[in-house]
């Protein structure tokens, strides 16, 4: 499997017949370079979106038409794509699980909010995901935005995941610290790969804590559209 992050909680995952987009925020992302924007994108066969914040979700409607490949999300977020902007989306809700072709998506619980603007303000979208990508008896655990749950317990035990793609800046998501905690406590990651943070000041800037707090766990800290084979 290939993983490529895009900046801020973005990835690339190419893996099996399926080459993903999980949160892919490219327009605006201080941390990605929009020239390379057709490099990120190219053959990609889905999107997963993980909720509707804009630092998230804003991206998905012009790479799903461009590239005429469906969106996974949150049913009513699924719904609000597809009367509003005619996009095709499969709709789905926690512990349910989508097959594209050998890959096998479960979305996952998250704790954070969701929501999208409108004109007159946020309008809900469903609630926030995270998502366990499955291929061949390995599996990567993206947690989207969260805090740490004890939910944890239940996905390690169920899914096993051996990479996890954890939030880790802190204030609108757990920070390195409690990142750490999470994948100690309730995970037994032989990878962890941190995302959301970097991007703006407000976040943290440093994986040390992260590194500290996981003796034993390969943590890597990615560069944006280098490629990571494990």
């Amino acid at each position: 499997m290939r993983m490529t992050w895009l900046g801020h909680s973005g990835f690339r995952i190419e893996l099996g017949d399926q080459v993903l987009l999980v949160d892919p925020w490219l327009s605006g992302n201080p941390s990605f370079p929009g020239d390379r924007r057709p490099e990120a994108i190219a053959g990609a066969s889905a999107i997963l979106i993980s909720h509707g914040h804009s630092d998230h979700a804003s991206d998905a409607p012009a790479v799903a038409r461009e590239l005429g490949i469906p969106i996974l999300c949150k049913a009513e977020l699924s719904s609000w794509w597809s009367e509003h902007e005619r996009l095709k989306t499969i709709g789905f809700n926690n512990g349910g699980t989508v097959a594209l072709g050998t890959v096998n998506v479960t979305m996952v619980a998250a704790s954070h909010s969701s929501s999208i603007l409108g004109e007159s303000g946020p309008i809900y979208v469903g609630a926030e995901a995270g998502f366990m990508i499955e291929r061949g008896g390995r599996t990567i655990y993206f947690s989207g935005d969260t805090d740490v749950m004890a939910d944890m317990a239940i996905f390690e035990e169920l899914h096993h995941p051996e990479i996890g793609l954890i939030c880790a800046g802190g204030h609108f998501t757990m920070d390195m610290n409690r990142a750490a905690f999470a994948a100690r406590r309730f995970f037994n990651f032989k990878t962890v790969i941190p995302c959301h943070y970097k991007t703006f000041p407000l976040l943290e800037q440093s994986t040390t804590a992260l590194r500290d707090g996981l003796p034993g766990v390969n943590v890597i800290e990615p560069k944006v559209l280098e490629p990571i084979t494990l």
